[in-house]
């Protein structure tokens, strides 16, 4: 619809991602922010459609949105305004939150011609990309993932064990352990390893609050500090993160995109616990999972 007209002076530049698609959701326009936060440029997006699944929106529950309850697609149809939360995949393949919002455009003559959609990375939303900017200090971070590294976890495990003993609060802890990975590293070599060790990260390190805490545990094991007071918190957490890594990828190439699992084991920590015998219960969990078929969480 080359008669839809946009604001050049504000729109291309703005912080949020901003895209507009016609009646066939063939993408019209693109703008710096949806650059910035997925990776993909213009050329590559302007002109295709949406419904190609590109961007491979899904929910909580791993729902391809893009192939069945696209917000946008229903704006188009109806003209009704929605707002969702949904989790993009970024070009280099981790899952990342982020809020979009659905509008639909109209003609003269009140037709829907286009639809508008918004959308903001939760991250930045939520202040945690200045938590990550003080991560990136070399004292406290993986070289490697940029996650914490070990040392930084136990600082702040130690802190968090005093204020449960202090307070009497409550915290929990997963373990988490990627399936048959010695398997990719065998198949396709230790720089692919890597690369599969940085998208699990991105995805686990997203889609925590800014008040929990993901660290590289050692090797292809992670291990984070989440703020809840129950293990049915717990458990929904660790559900939700290994439903959203088992949706990432690496595009190894044009045809072959390498996918893994994790199996995670996690654990309520309180007053009574000490950090072994929390670390202890966690890791029992994951073995536990492990060896019971893999892509899979135990809380306990």
């Amino acid at each position: 619809m080359d008669d839809i007209k946009y604001n050049d002076d504000l729109i291309p530049y703005l912080y949020e991602g901003v895209y507009v698609v016609d009646c066939n959701r063939k993408i019209l326009f693109w703008n710096e922010g949806s650059v910035r936060i997925t990776g993909y440029s213009q050329a590559e997006m302007v002109n295709s459609y949406c419904y190609q699944n590109i961007l491979q929106h899904v929910d909580e529950k791993g729902t391809l949105l893009c192939l069945e309850g696209c917000p946008l697609n229903a704006t188009l149809q109806d003209g009704k305004i929605r707002e969702a939360r949904v989790f993009l995949k970024h070009k280099d393949g981790y899952r990342i939150p982020v809020m979009v919002k659905t509008l639909p455009i109209y003609d003269g003559e009140q037709h829907i011609v286009a639809a508008i959609e918004v959308f903001t990375d939760e991250r930045f939303q939520k202040e945690i990309y200045h938590e990550n900017i003080e991560l990136k200090d070399k004292l406290h971070t993986d070289p490697l993932t940029l996650v914490a590294n070990r040392n930084f976890f136990d600082f702040q495990i130690n802190k968090r064990l005093e204020e449960a003993r202090l307070f009497g609060n409550k915290f929990g802890i997963l373990m988490i352990d990627i399936d048959h990975f010695k398997k990719v590293n065998d198949t396709y070599g230790h720089l692919v390893g890597d690369e599969i060790l940085k998208i699990v990260a991105h995805t686990l390190s997203s889609n925590v609050k800014k008040t929990d805490m993901v660290s590289r545990w050692g090797g292809e094991e992670f291990i984070a500090i989440i703020d809840v007071a129950s293990n049915e918190e717990l458990t929904a957490i660790a559900e939700r993160l290994r439903t959203l890594v088992a949706a990432s990828g690496y595009k190894l190439n044009a045809d072959k995109t390498i996918q893994v699992t994790i199996s995670v084991g996690g654990t309520l920590v309180t007053k009574e616990d000490t950090i072994k015998s929390a670390i202890t219960r966690a890791d029992d969990n994951m073995y536990y999972a492990k060896q019971n078929g893999r892509n899979q969480s135990k809380i306990v």
